[in-house]
């Protein structure tokens, strides 16, 4: 093979030249004397194009017969071509077949979503999971770079904990050497001594929660990153995470065009999302949910879903009709994924168009004093283009470590932030309680023992001051970017209830 190996994403700046590529057949489609070979080697996808010759007839048959996924090295001459995957293909010279693989378990066909879990550590090769993982990449590119570059210090906290954080009935218990602890909901606590030490300090990690949830927002192991800040109040914390969402978006707009063309989600939606975010008192969101716009708006919702699906199944007949008279393989396999995509969608509304009665009395019969649920996190999101700051939730509903608001004890001073499009509940944060008695006072309240937080009471003996932070859910951030419903693509190995193989 050439001694000039680059890979696909370097093509652009080797038109004209001789290359050599190292990948994997994602799939191939041969006409008479002419093969076309798509190659992918995790920085992109190329069209390789192999005419038949006496030369090469050998080598031409068994590229014929290679089987999905099996890894080649191929070399030839880097052409630009619009009409090919990425722009770009090469017109082979030859090709070294590293490993022929048969049998490969996740063709083009139609496969459920339990088979695809089960299979998660092949489904990770398909085009729209490389698209995924690309864009959560830069996700967390963006946030250590936002953090970094704005005068914060990473500081690991531990996975093992010896007491709850966020609530005890979502703690995964383990044993540790015959004491038994759990592991970590957040980070949070810890974090707040080193913000005393640093001033301002963020970590970032895995976090564990045991709710017996099954939702599509819901992962019993996920990625948060929070940072804690001294010296703020409420609005510098709204406005840190103003700025914080805002270069995310910035840094996927400028980077993963590609990757959001293959998810289908469309630029122009992540192109609004700019200062200043919507602001909602958690009592202006109550009477939200009471009032007529939102029973028109589901109503009106549920038209537009019911219009959709039908829509889609139109498709999906036509499709069908299409299939057997389809000639070519590549045409067959660009059809059956057509038809399985929109499957999948009127899954997706069939079960959205079930949810809306349900939402909406959920919405109207709404008392205030609770949390917001996920369905009325939907709700709230669905009517703003821009991320919603709902702050000011209820004291009961809340963790024991946030700080009552001055002007109204009922309610603590924090926030939940909103994605649109009924994404919901991305960030959590608040005021952190900084006076000694008034924290004691409300770890009593919970019924926890003081004895497992005399550590982080040293924090108000010592030189407490005012002091707040906040988490961002990766996973839930990603499925908003991305545009997909189910948070379990998102990350690599989902762990889900009942779920943990592979």
């Amino acid at each position: 093979m050439s001694d000039q190996t680059i890979r696909i994403s370097q093509m652009k700046d080797h038109v004209g030249q001789e290359v050599a590529i190292n990948g994997w057949l994602y799939h191939s489609r041969a006409g008479g004397k002419v093969q076309f070979l798509v190659v992918r080697d995790g920085s992109g996808m190329c069209q390789a194009v192999m005419e038949k010759t006496d030369a090469n007839a050998e080598r031409f048959d068994q590229l014929k017969h290679l089987g999905q996924e099996s890894s080649l090295q191929v070399r030839g001459t880097v052409r630009a071509e619009e009409r090919s995957v990425g722009g770009y293909e090469l017109a082979l010279s030859d090709a070294r077949i590293v490993h022929a693989t048969e049998g490969y378990p996740i063709t083009p066909k139609e496969h459920g979503t339990d088979f695809l879990l089960k299979h998660r550590h092949l489904h990770l090769r398909s085009r729209r999971q490389w698209a995924l993982a690309r864009l959560r990449h830069t996700v967390i590119e963006a946030i250590r770079d936002f953090f970094n570059d704005n005068g914060f210090t990473l500081v690991d906290t531990p996975i093992f904990a010896p007491a709850a954080g966020e609530g005890e009935q979502t703690l995964f218990q383990v044993d540790y050497f015959g004491q038994p602890v759990a592991l970590a909901q957040t980070g949070q606590l810890y974090l707040e001594a080193a913000a005393l030490s640093l001033g301002r300090v963020y970590c970032f990690g895995p976090t564990f929660r045991a709710e017996k949830s099954k939702t599509r927002r819901h992962l019993t192991e996920f990625w948060m990153v929070e940072p804690e800040i001294a010296y703020i109040d409420l609005d510098g914390l709204l406005e840190v995470a103003e700025q914080f969402i805002c270069s995310i978006v910035q840094a996927v707009l400028a980077k993963c065009i590609p990757e959001l063309d293959i998810l289908d989600r469309d630029p122009a939606e992540l192109e609004k999302i700019a200062p200043p975010f919507v602001r909602l008192s958690y009592s202006e969101a109550v009477d939200l949910l009471h009032s007529e716009a939102v029973r028109d708006f589901l109503d009106r919702q549920l038209e537009e879903k019911k219009a959709q699906a039908a829509a889609r199944e139109q498709e999906i007949a036509q499709w069908s009709e299409q299939l057997p008279a389809a000639k070519k393989q590549w045409q067959k396999d660009k059809l059956t994924q057509q038809i399985q995509t929109a499957r999948e969608e009127i899954g997706e509304l069939t079960e959205q168009i079930g949810n809306i009665p349900h939402h909406r009395e959920l919405a109207a019969g709404f008392e205030w004093g609770k949390d917001l649920g996920g369905s009325d996190e939907t709700i709230i999101s669905q009517l703003h283009e821009k991320p919603t700051f709902v702050h000011r939730y209820p004291t009961q509903a809340k963790a024991f470590y946030m700080k009552p608001d001055p002007q109204d004890p009922r309610v603590v001073l924090n926030f939940d932030l909103l994605a649109p499009q009924g994404y919901g509940e991305i960030i959590g944060g608040s005021m952190r309680q900084d006076d000694y008695q008034a924290l004691v006072e409300r770890i009593r309240q919970m019924d926890y023992d003081q004895g497992d937080y005399e550590w982080y009471l040293d924090l108000r003996r010592y030189g407490s001051v005012p002091h707040g932070g906040f988490g961002l859910g990766v996973e839930r951030t990603v499925a908003w970017l991305a545009g997909i419903q189910h948070i379990r693509e998102t990350i690599a190995f989902p762990r889900l209830m009942g779920k943990i193989y592979p």
